[in-house]
């Protein structure tokens, strides 16, 4: 099969196999399936693939936008984004995060782990796309992860936080929104 109809997509299906090779669609699965095997193809989760010559060239903003397709609705918030914004020296290498609503998750492909948080739908905000990419905003990133560390499910470093370079009144606007029970906890961690 010629790869070339492929080459230039972030991601495909086997739709879009069968398009490009002009076959059946269960003849494209199994295709799909012989070139994971053989290590033509990476299969980040059902029918979502990658060619490995791609993944391998890869730059950071491609990978956070295939952890925005990997599970929709989801953004890329708590270390990732705040290391993208240079908020944080903790860097993860290989290590993506995102808040989501439908659940948590963990999904491992091609030495990249992907985390989607489950977020309450009411918390789901202060993220915008640019680029195509959906990235929460500094301060909305950095409640995200006191909020996951107030619920006990998430730790991160704060001494590796610069606390200088996020508006604490935008903080203070955005923490409205969380549980009450978690809001004190949450306001010391974020310095406010």
């Amino acid at each position: 099969m010629n790869l070339e109809k492929l080459k230039n997509k972030l991601f495909f299906t086997a739709q879009d196999v069968a398009e490009a090779a002009g076959i059946k669609l269960p003849s494209a699965h199994v295709l799909c399936s012989r070139y994971t095997r053989t290590g033509i193809f990476i299969r980040l989760k059902k029918n979502f693939y990658v060619i490995r010559n791609n993944w391998n060239r890869f730059d950071l903003e491609d990978m956070l936008k295939i952890a925005n397709y990997l599970q929709v609705p989801s953004y890329i918030s708590f270390t990732t984004a705040l290391s993208f914004y240079g908020i944080t020296t903790q860097v993860q290498r290989d290590w993506i995060e995102c808040a989501a609503t439908r659940r948590s998750t963990t999904i491992q492909a091609g030495g990249v782990t992907f985390r989607y948080h489950k977020l309450q739908k009411t918390l789901f905000f202060g993220f915008t796309r640019e680029s195509g990419l959906f990235m929460a905003a500094p301060e909305k990133a950095l409640l995200d992860a006191a909020y996951l560390e107030a619920l006990g499910t998430g730790a991160m470093d704060w001494n590796a936080v610069d606390l200088e370079k996020v508006d604490k009144g935008h903080i203070k606007k955005l923490l409205k929104a969380y549980p009450v029970k978690y809001k004190g906890k949450m306001a010391e961690t974020c310095g406010i």
